[in-house]
């Protein structure tokens, strides 16, 4: 292991600014990393070496992040001249002209990008193994899933490869594998991150953008590097009151915090994801904030259920049929993964009518959530029913091509709430299972409250610090 895999992204930023490491330094590490630890992991699908290592000689932006290595997730941000393959066959040699707003203000914090992370089918599922690459390995157990959709990126930071890799999340595609892979993920609230120029916004919302890091404040500094609405953006989330990196240094104070470790659906949760769960309730309640039991209960789980499948099988369809055109042939079934296809037949039923109705149902269930907040700072929850379960757990039978996302509601039921209210969430490494496999547990804030979860979330890591804990495959 070199002596930069344990920094993080923000001591590296450090070094150069003192000017004791040049850029070049971080990146050759860097470099190394990767290609050692890479073809067990099956991380980094997109290496841009040469190109980085030229960026790394400068001049570079001065930014909070000037010379520090970086990954990109292969989804919804484009970084030009590259490949923009969305995990899929159909789209393997797409290559777009322009940067993504979002890559744009990446380049400006400093950034070195070093290439693009694994991820599954237009991140559909919550298990990065897709048919194009391949399945990404956990380092803290090869046979066992990394989580999705940023699964590439999230196996990458806890590895050592990077110290902070960028992510999305449409359904827990952030918290899932920062649980998985025992680092910090957070997803900012809705309309706090740029998607322009190409994009307004992904599904009415349900789609954000950040990264996945070891520690608390290069999430903050990154975000206050990266926030705020682009020109043309159909909405905005409420300003900041202060930069991100000094809510981490301020105590949270005394919070009133919600918990819930009950299902709408009844589905049974893992006894270490309750654990981890009563573990932090111990822990809050010594840190003297006041720990409540209550109930999210939804009344009509079911119809709630399938005004999000109306809202995410419309999706399957955008995604495809948006860019198909560019590809200059015909999308077909054999194209694609068994259950993207699945869902983009069924997305094509729907009419215009359930759309706007799925939509309305969503906002409706926004506003009782809301409610939620009246007395309460933040809510704790599993941020998953089980711990990382064995690769090959949410393949698609011939016959069955949506059981894949049967399997991943019960994996998942706890993430898809704060991508249908918008409200921020993260995921914060604080368990361990018996066998060794991390087990994160969810926060989440008040819409336009990433303030508060960042002070707890800094409070967390002082009292019960995760960055010297390491996977096997480290550095």
């Amino acid at each position: 292991m070199d002596a930069f895999a344990s920094l993080d992204a923000t001591a590296q930023a450090d070094l150069v600014r003192r000017k004791e490491v040049k850029p070049l330094e971080l990146v050759d590490a860097a470099i190394a990393r990767i290609e050692r630890l890479n073809p067990k992991l099956n991380a980094v699908i997109a290496q841009w070496f040469d190109e980085a290592r030229e960026l790394a000689r400068g001049p570079l932006p001065q930014g909070p992040f000037t010379g520090v290595p970086f990954l990109m997730k292969d989804l919804i941000s484009a970084y030009a001249g590259k490949k923009f393959t969305s995990g899929s066959r159909f789209f393997a040699d797409m290559v777009v002209p322009h940067d993504s707003e979002l890559t744009q203000r990446y380049k400006r914090a400093g950034l070195v990008t070093l290439g693009k992370t694994n991820l599954p089918e237009f991140g559909i599922i919550c298990t990065t193994e897709p048919k194009l690459f391949g399945p990404t390995r956990n380092p803290w157990n090869l046979e066992y899933t990394t989580g999705g959709s940023s699964g590439g990126s999230a196996a990458a930071v806890a590895s050592g490869m990077v110290a902070i890799a960028h992510g999305g999340d449409g359904g827990g595609s952030i918290r899932i594998p920062a649980s998985c892979c025992g680092i910090f993920g957070l997803k900012p609230s809705r309309g706090r991150m740029p998607m322009g120029p190409d994009i307004g916004d992904i599904m009415h919302g349900l789609v954000t953008e950040h990264a996945l890091t070891r520690s608390v404040r290069d999430s903050a500094a990154l975000l206050d590097a990266t926030d705020g609405a682009d020109v043309g953006a159909p909405y905005a989330a409420p300003p900041k009151a202060r930069p991100y990196t000094q809510e981490v240094a301020t105590p949270p104070g005394k919070l009133r915090i919600a918990f819930t470790t009950r299902t709408n659906t009844g589905t049974p949760v893992h006894p270490e994801c309750l654990k981890a769960v009563e573990n932090t309730i111990r822990l809050l309640t010594d840190l003297g904030h006041t720990v409540v039991e209550s109930s999210l209960e939804v009344p009509d789980e079911e119809a709630l259920a399938q005004t999000f499948m109306t809202i995410w099988s419309s999706g399957a369809v955008v995604a495809i049929e948006k860019l198909a055109p560019l590809m200059g042939r015909e999308a077909t079934p054999e194209h694609f993964e068994p259950l993207t296809w699945a869902l983009y037949e069924m997305g094509r039923q729907n009419t215009a009518a359930s759309y706007l109705m799925a939509y309305d149902a969503l906002q409706r269930y926004s506003r009782a959530f809301a409610q939620k907040f009246v007395d309460v700072d933040a809510w704790l929850l599993p941020t998953l029913a089980e711990p990382p379960v064995p690769l090959g757990t949410f393949d698609a039978p011939p016959d069955e091509p949506m059981m894949p996302l049967f399997r991943a509601a019960a994996f998942t039921p706890f993430c898809p709430l704060a991508n249908i209210t918008g409200n921020p969430a993260m995921s914060v490494p604080l368990h361990w299972s018996e066998d060794g496999l991390p087990v994160g547990v969810q926060f989440i804030g008040r819409f336009g409250d990433e303030a508060t979860l960042f002070r707890l979330a800094a409070q967390l890591e002082s009292a019960r610090p995760w960055a010297a804990r390491r996977p096997p495959l480290f550095g």
